[in-house]
């Protein structure tokens, strides 16, 4: 760990100029006496590290102190800062250290790519915290603690014992064979088996986790994009579903098909709008949704359905009807 600082430490003075003990210490999230030793240890190793006293002063680096990462054009570049930009690392607890290698491909750039790249990094914004109804979307809190420990189970090939508090249950210790990980939307998932069978934890809900010595039963090589759709299929086939014949006006389309599990068929009416037979996972998933559509959408059938809708509307009508 004191290595990979040391490596931060000489990067960030790279990338800023010159750096007060304090903002090393921020930056590094460390004390700043632990910053002192780092810069009397790089001192020591023969980096030309320098204190620059009074108001201004801080560390820095003697110019030309650096290297340079060869062979990437302007494109690939770019692809690597966008790809640091992405939330998905901290869905597995790798948030710091993406920063931390970002830091280094940025600093051992070109100079002909290091401030065109950069600059054009950050005219692009990838997966923002909100969307254009400023709905906050916030990616699943994960303990890193936790996170890693399983992490360090998929990567090592050794059962996993995780405590995990399944939707309704009481949590409860179970000892898996890890697979793989996978993210979806900012929300990590674990892949493995359990006596044998497929199973899919999510990381959010899983409370703490133990790395066992015992080799994973699992095969030596994985297609985790097949795994996880046959997941997503057995996931959409189970449970109470409920098939939905609906109506929609071509404009909430879109939503209707982002909502639902699967749909099954669809047909053009000749007014323009579409008949679309669609699963949801359950009634109260299609009641929600075809509510959220409001007049956009009719429900054709089951009947029980429709009956609901129109009670809940009816509802609402005579809520506002009463003067205030």
């Amino acid at each position: 760990m004191r290595a990979d600082r040391l490596v931060s430490l000489v990067l960030l003075l790279r990338r800023h100029g010159r750096l007060s003990a304090a903002a090393l210490a921020r930056k590094l999230e460390v004390s700043t006496r632990t910053v002192l030793r780092d810069i009397e240890a790089l001192s020591a190793a023969g980096v030309p590290v320098y204190a620059e006293r009074g108001r201004h002063g801080g560390f820095a680096l003697l110019p030309g102190f650096r290297t340079e990462l060869t062979g990437l054009n302007h494109d690939e570049a770019l692809a690597l800062l966008i790809a640091g930009s992405r939330r998905g690392a901290q869905a597995f607890g790798l948030g710091s250290a993406l920063a931390s290698a970002m830091l280094k491909v940025v600093d051992a750039l070109p100079e002909s790519y290091r401030d065109t790249a950069s600059d054009a990094a950050r005219r692009l914004l990838i997966d923002p915290e909100t969307d254009l109804l400023s709905r906050r979307l916030l990616a699943e809190e994960v303990p890193e603690t936790v996170v890693a420990e399983v992490r360090r189970a998929v990567f090592a090939g050794r059962k996993l014992r995780i405590h995990y508090a399944a939707v309704g249950q009481t949590p409860k210790w179970r000892t898996v064979d890890p697979i793989g990980l996978v993210t979806v939307r900012d929300q990590g998932y674990l892949l493995a088996t359990r006596s044998g069978a497929d199973r899919t934890y999510r990381l959010s809900r899983v409370l703490a986790a133990e790395e066992l010595t015992e080799p994973a039963q699992r095969p030596e090589r994985v297609d985790l994009d097949r795994a996880w759709q046959e997941r997503s299929t057995q996931f959409r086939t189970g449970g109470d579903q409920v098939t939905v014949l609906v109506r929609v006006h071509p404009a909430r389309r879109q939503d209707l098909v982002d909502t639902a599990l699967a749909v099954r068929t669809e047909e053009a009416d000749p007014d323009g709008w579409s008949r679309l037979e669609v699963d949801f996972q359950d009634s109260r998933h299609a009641e929600w949704a075809l509510w959220q559509l409001a007049t956009n959408a009719e429900a054709l059938a089951p009947q029980w359905l429709r009956t609901s809708l129109r009670d809940r509307a009816s509802a609402i009508a005579a809520c506002y009807a009463v003067s205030s």
